[in-house]
């Protein structure tokens, strides 16, 4: 497959902008390590700048225009125990105005933003740097609350649940201040999963009142540097799209399931109104064969040509069970399509 060289500019940016790019254009929010290092052709780095370098790459060279970015930041010292799954109750460490009170916050005011300067000799001119979040804003509130404690405490203590919430978005809109300043960054992306299949987490009306306001801030920093915001975010999105499109002003929308929004249903109901990345099912990109892949990768290409505002990618991510056949048809999907 011949390389591509990136242009973030004409490419992915146009999208942004619900634009036609200059050509089919690709996105993900996320690559296995193992993939990204038969892409890059070379094993993981040590060190701060090893990941991002090897994804710079990989990306690179599979025809992606930019390539994802997270600087060292977490609100949790020690990570939950996990093993096939993660669950969304256990290990909390804050359950009360006491547990609050004591938790050791992390430091937003001293990031670390090295990566930002020293990637500068190893990315290809023309690709940019798209910088997303340690989590999102609800997920770590449940990450570090409990889902089931999350909602017993917004009844019983909704006070506590605004000032946590007020915590960790603060934090985070002071990582994403850290981040929109380097002018290998093109773009942010808010990355919090929302949802289950079926409905949001927290009911359209609480997400109003605890989670919208800070991304709506991080979207506004965004805007106020001159570059786009982009929302990655799993989960059924039907009664809260408009307060994406209108109240937060998301530039683009990520992650996309046959089971909840076929990509393209999502495409035909949004376009004009938001970018559409991404969206080849990840059950599909894993169970079909690579005709089928390209076939239907094709297919969106072709729906969105005249349009804009699309991009092509995964439903959710590229992890390590998806064929190695199956994502290359999708790559080879854009690169064989002309405009």
């Amino acid at each position: 497959m011949k390389r591509r060289e990136p242009d973030f500019e004409n490419n992915l940016l146009k999208v942004f902008k619900k634009e036609k790019p200059d050509r089919a254009t690709l996105f993900e929010e996320w690559i296995s390590s193992r993939l990204l290092s038969v892409l890059a052709g070379h094993a993981q780095e040590e060190g701060k700048l090893g990941r991002l370098r090897l994804t710079v790459d990989a990306m690179a060279n599979a025809g992606y225009d930019h390539a994802p970015c997270g600087l060292p930041f977490t609100f949790r010292e020690v990570g939950r125990t996990r093993s096939a799954t993660v669950s969304l109750n256990g290990e909390a460490l804050i359950t009360d105005w006491e547990s609050f009170e004591k938790f050791e916050w992390p430091d937003a005011d001293h990031i670390d933003t090295s990566s930002l300067e020293n990637i500068k000799p190893y990315l290809p001119i023309g690709m940019k740097l798209v910088a997303k979040g340690p989590g999102g804003v609800l997920e770590n509130v449940i990450d570090l609350v409990g889902y089931d404690n999350l909602c017993i405490m917004m009844f019983e203590e909704p006070e506590l649940v605004g000032e946590i919430f007020n915590a960790v978005g603060s934090r985070l809109l002071k990582y994403y201040e850290a981040c929109v300043g380097a002018d290998v960054v093109g773009a942010l992306c808010s990355n919090d999963d929302w949802g289950f299949n079926t409905q949001t987490f927290l009911s359209p009306s609480d997400m109003r009142k605890y989670v919208f306001p800070w991304h709506k801030r991080i979207v506004e920093l965004a805007h106020k540097n001159g570059k786009p915001c982009m929302l990655h975010s799993c989960g059924y999105y039907g009664e809260v799209i408009e307060d994406v499109i209108n109240g937060i002003g998301f530039d683009a929308r990520h992650s996309y399931e046959d089971n909840i929004t076929p990509v393209e249903q999502a495409y035909e109901e949004l376009n004009g109104r938001i970018a559409v990345l991404g969206g080849i099912d990840i059950n599909f990109l894993t169970t079909k064969t690579p005709e089928e892949v390209y076939t239907r990768s094709r297919a969106m290409l072709e729906r969105s040509a005249d349009r804009g505002g699309y991009a092509l990618g995964s439903g959710n991510s590229i992890p390590d069970y998806i064929p190695y056949e199956n994502y290359m048809a999708m790559l080879r999907a854009a690169t064989e399509f002309v405009y």
